[in-house]
């Protein structure tokens, strides 16, 4: 009978990737052994030992199957992900998106790993690559000889970015005569299964700003005190998450088109939109936190106790949490890594998740469940084969795969439409064309996924 001593592959890193990962392989038939540092080994983003943990935002993005993160978290949920299960027992309220409680995300997460026959967790960190097979999913925090490592031989310093994380405020500390619950359009969030009544059209809490509120506190944004990167480190931020001090340098009203913007929210005491307005959302299915929509922030924490303090329904907020920042590493994927995402100098090792160039949560899990049936079929001794690249998964799959041109540089990415083949030829209207994408997009992966399953039942 095989020996513990010697898994059939070691996953390090008990995030979004590597849980999704560990798990794949296991309900594949593997002997997983899932590596992870904590709680000896804390990164300044996590503070719990629990694996799965959500370091920035516990929102999971759209889950409308309409939407580029809605079809990719139906993709997922089509390839038996454990991650999904995990979200659909703890979600709470957050309008169209799918957001967790993440204490209960974690530890449902943690749980299901822990119980499962054909895994064992083991807690420390990895000052090299283990024996045998490994996938190396350690996330955009990356640090220590493993760091070191992939930063030495893969090029890691020079391929990074800069992440922000949300404030989070207490929700009885929230001054609700100042305030309104709506979700943007009243856009109901429908759980998990459909509709159980449970919906609801206020979600989030809206903290109105009016006009001479927001220039002051826009200005109040340009001139207050940052934390800097140090000076061997040029920023590189993420687009779809900048921090809110570079989007007001931007221009006044940047702000107001991006994370403040009140189109959709109409607050029942006037009739009317407001000027600009900070969007509060459920961090647990308490509701007795709340995070700052798309307020990630380099702001010192003395200067966001002070500036967000402007927003009338947080003058006297209790923060539970203040923004930060933290550097992303990743590496140039479409160079340095082969089909099954293994390292073309030792295809032993492979990568996983935010290390090869995606960008959010379920764009990691996807990599790491992917990463898993790769793996599986090169034991299996067949060819790679990932999803059509007509699906989000598989065209997230060619993003890491396509070869960049010489003056083009390889950088991370969230899912978008953009990444998806043109629609059939013909189709006129924009809509019709969309429509034809996801259509085609669903058909391609639900029979991909069809034959996982059959590869999964015969062996």
């Amino acid at each position: 009978m095989p020996s513990w001593r010697d898994p059939d592959v070691t996953v390090v890193g008990g995030g979004m990737a590597g849980c999704e990962a560990a798990w794949q392989l296991a309900e594949l038939g593997f002997r997983v052994a899932l590596c992870d540092g904590k709680p000896a080994a804390m990164s300044p983003a996590h503070q719990t030992p629990l694996l799965g943990e959500l370091v920035c935002s516990n929102s999971l993005r759209s889950d409308d199957a309409d939407t580029p993160a809605g079809l990719l978290k139906r993709e997922l949920r089509a390839a038996g992900s454990l991650l999904m299960t995990c979200a659909a027992a703890h979600r709470v309220p957050a309008g169209a998106a799918l957001a967790v409680d993440r204490f209960g995300f974690g530890r449902a997460i943690t749980v299901a790993l822990a119980m499962h026959p054909r895994i064992r967790i083991e807690r420390r960190a990895v000052d090299d690559w283990p024996e045998g097979p490994v996938i190396v999913a350690t996330g955009p925090l990356t640090a220590g000889p493993i760091g070191a490592l992939i930063r030495r031989e893969l090029g890691g310093d020079r391929m990074y970015f800069y992440d922000a994380i949300a404030p989070i405020v207490a929700a009885d500390s929230i001054d609700h005569d100042h305030a309104f619950h709506a979700s943007r359009w009243n856009k109901e969030s429908v759980p998990e299964g459909g509709d159980t009544g449970e919906a609801s059209v206020g979600d989030y809490i809206n903290c109105p700003i009016d006009k001479p509120t927001y220039q002051a506190f826009v200005a109040a944004v340009n001139a207050g005190r940052q934390v800097t990167p140090h000076e061997f480190e040029e920023p590189r931020y993420f687009e779809s998450c900048l921090p809110i001090e570079v989007m007001a340098k931007r221009g006044e009203d940047t702000l107001r088109f991006g994370p403040m913007r009140p189109v959709g929210l109409t607050d029942p005491r006037t009739g009317r939109w407001p000027y600009a307005v900070v969007q509060l959302r459920p961090e647990n299915r308490y509701l007795t936190a709340y995070n700052l929509v798309g307020f990630q922030t380099r702001l010192a924490y003395p200067e966001q106790q002070r500036i967000f303090a402007m927003v009338p329904a947080l003058a006297k907020a209790e923060w539970l949490r203040f923004g930060s920042i933290h550097r992303n590493t990743y590496v140039d994927a479409p160079r340095l890594l082969g089909a099954r995402f293994e390292i073309l100098g030792d295809p032993r090792v492979r990568l996983a998740g935010l290390l090869t160039g995606v960008e959010g949560y379920i764009e990691s899990c996807a990599m790491g469940l992917l990463c898993a049936h790769l793996f599986a079929d090169e034991r299996a001794g067949r060819p790679p084969s990932p999803p059509p690249p007509t699906t989000m998964m598989g065209a997230l799959y060619q993003h890491v795969r396509t070869p960049r041109g010489p003056k083009e540089r390889y950088a991370p990415t969230n899912v978008n439409f953009g990444l998806l083949p043109p629609a059939p030829a013909g189709l006129k209207a924009k809509d019709q064309k969309r429509r034809a994408q996801l259509a085609r997009a669903i058909a391609d992966f639900d029979a991909w996924a069809a034959t996982r399953r059959a590869f999964v039942a015969a062996a």
